[in-house]
């Protein structure tokens, strides 16, 4: 029984370990962080992309004046919601001004949408694979438009992996706002607020 401890704690410290079912917990606790914060809703629209996010103070004595957002504008055509932990999201929307920042110095045109997830989720992707460092626990929505492909959605998670979405959702209830997307069909950005709002 002791050995079995020691044995599932080696793989449950290291983040470049797989256990033997294939896991990496550190990543999987990454997530976990994800499903506690406050949901993040992206709409890919005929004429636009729509992000809402909600903040949850779960603290009385909380100054919302000094809240920290959740919905970041990254350049003139992108901008991205974040769910998890507020630091490490803050990091991650720093490193993305950043490369959108420099391609736009080194091409003069903004960078393409995918590239720039692409670009994080390279970065995001390698602290899986060396140690001494954790998976940042911070899921991003990326809204934006480029000439290439017009409005665009993606997701990403702590692992690195991501995907182009139609409508996704992220954070708290995520799970339970994902089962809305079978029957979704893109309306247009107004059409959308008008019937919710």
């Amino acid at each position: 029984m002791r050995f079995s401890s020691f044995q599932s704690r080696r793989y449950d410290s290291r983040t470049t370990i797989f256990s033997p079912e294939g896991r990496l917990y550190q990543v999987e606790y990454a997530m976990e962080a994800i499903g506690h914060a406050g949901s993040c809703l992206g709409i890919l629209a005929s004429d636009g992309v729509l992000l809402a996010a909600e903040r949850r103070n779960i603290h009385k004595l909380l100054d919302e004046v000094f809240f920290s957002e959740k919905i970041y504008k990254l350049n003139e055509d992108m901008a991205c919601s974040v769910a998890g932990i507020t630091s490490d999201a803050n990091v991650l929307t720093n490193e993305l001004r950043l490369i959108a920042q420099r391609y736009l110095l080194q091409y003069q045109e903004p960078i393409p949408c995918e590239q720039l997830v692409t670009a994080l989720c390279d970065i995001k992707q390698a602290y899986t694979q060396f140690g001494g460092k954790r998976p940042f626990g911070v899921s991003l929505l990326y809204m934006g438009w480029d000439k290439h492909y017009g409005f665009q959605l993606y997701q990403s998670d702590p692992s690195g992996n991501y995907g182009g979405w139609k409508a996704t959702c992220i954070g708290n209830n995520s799970a339970v706002n994902k089962r809305g997307r079978r029957k979704y069909s893109p309306p247009t950005a107004s059409e959308f607020l008008r019937e919710r709002y």
